[in-house]
């Protein structure tokens, strides 16, 4: 069994055992972190799953009423601590954003996350900070992917950000993924919100090595089912090649291993067995 918790709404998934609970979605349960138990949001109710899935955290079970006022109250803090924040940066005159902002209640510690566009010095600013919170305080700079990890938003696709939803970890992006699926080098084009390359670009990259490794290259002859041609494009979500025919000049779409030499080797080998077909476009 395994369900998916959130502590802000639209936020980052994170995945627990239920254990002995059922909570439905939309409850408020408990998750054990390193800081003790938090409050988070149940969005997928408990479900059975085919994999092998170890070593996921167990659900501390549904939030209570001294639960829920503990967590509002943090958020209250959390908040506060925002707009103090803000408040001495501008009169510190630093060239620091607020990302984001955590409050252990255990420990009375607030970590304040920011970007800045070099190292900052801001000894000053942790005392200020300190003496108006009546807390320790720690400052972490954060770069720009985690910038927008923890502050969220809409990708180009117009769904949530990757990174803010179920991204763990940042893999390397580089342009040549970019250059592989047909895509402008444009960083208008390939840029996500935090202005590095997309995490998407990574999903689809295996299927375009492994199409183009096998596929006719553009300029290749061909035969097709529906005669001689010359490959003029692929379209490698549709597992097909473009072929520009011979007779006529005619364009048809053909599934790749109609045209490919293994597929027609097979073919011929047990006497014409099923073909992929060409649509006419």
């Amino acid at each position: 069994m395994i369900m998916a918790v959130s502590f802000t709404r639209y936020g980052r998934l994170y995945y627990l055992d239920p254990g002995g609970h059922s909570p439905k979605v939309g409850d408020k349960v408990l998750v054990p972190t390193d800081s003790g138990p938090e409050v988070a949001e149940c969005v997928w109710a408990p479900q059975y799953t085919s994999e092998d899935i170890d070593g996921l955290p167990v659900c501390a079970g549904p939030a209570e009423e001294e639960h829920l006022a503990r967590d509002e109250s943090n958020k209250r803090r959390r908040a506060e601590a925002r707009s103090v924040s803000k408040r001495l940066i501008k009169r510190h005159t630093l060239p620091m954003k607020v990302v984001g902002i955590d409050y252990l209640d255990d420990d009375n510690v607030y970590t304040v996350y920011f970007s800045a566009p070099h190292r900052v010095d801001f000894r000053a600013l942790v005392r200020d900070l300190a003496r108006n919170l009546r807390a320790r305080v720690e400052l972490r700079q954060i770069g720009p992917r985690d910038e927008a990890r923890l502050q969220g938003g809409i990708g180009p696709c117009g769904r949530d950000l990757c990174c803010a939803t179920f991204l763990k970890d940042f893999e390397p992006v580089s342009v040549r993924m970019a250059k592989d699926q047909d895509l402008p080098v444009n960083p208008l084009r390939i840029a996500g919100a935090c202005g590095r390359l997309m995490c998407c670009l990574k999903y689809e990259h295996p299927l375009y090595q492994e199409f183009r490794a096998s596929a006719p290259r553009v300029g290749a002859p061909v035969e097709t089912p529906q005669g001689a041609g010359t490959v003029v494009g692929h379209n490698v979500p549709s597992d097909s090649v473009v072929v520009r025919l011979n007779d006529g000049g005619r364009r048809c779409a053909c599934s790749r291993a109609s045209v490919c030499g293994p597929r027609k080797a097979y073919d011929s080998a047990y006497e014409g067995g099923a073909s992929g077909g060409g649509d006419e476009v």
